[in-house]
């Protein structure tokens, strides 16, 4: 199933002049492809990826995923979750625990 998001402003010029996109509900394997490219760019050196344009493609899956309904966005958390406590690497498990908070999918914790 599909449905169309319309992107924020912010990442307007990284999808080459389109505002409304198609993105798939979330399926595990895209999911997990998806997390694993945030990982990349949050932890690109500025010679890898123009700062910018990273806050971006952050801000911009930020905003898509924020507006997921709520059993897609539960079985997202919970996904990222299992890949954060399957984690060897203690950098990346405290990047995934940090994931649902940090790209929208649960509020602030107050």
């Amino acid at each position: 199933m599909w449905r169309v998001v319309r992107w924020p402003d912010s990442a307007f010029d990284l999808l080459g002049g389109r505002r409304d996109v198609f993105v798939p509900i979330p399926d595990c394997a895209l999911a997990e492809a998806l997390v694993n490219v945030l990982w990349f760019i949050d932890g690109s050196e500025d010679e890898q990826m123009d700062p910018d344009d990273a806050v971006k493609v952050l801000e911009g899956v930020a905003h898509v995923v924020s507006t997921l309904p709520g059993d897609q966005r539960q079985e997202l958390i919970e996904l990222v979750g299992e890949m954060a406590a399957a984690e060897t690497d203690p950098a990346r498990r405290e990047f995934l625990e940090e994931f649902p908070e940090g790209f929208g999918l649960i509020d602030d914790a107050s």
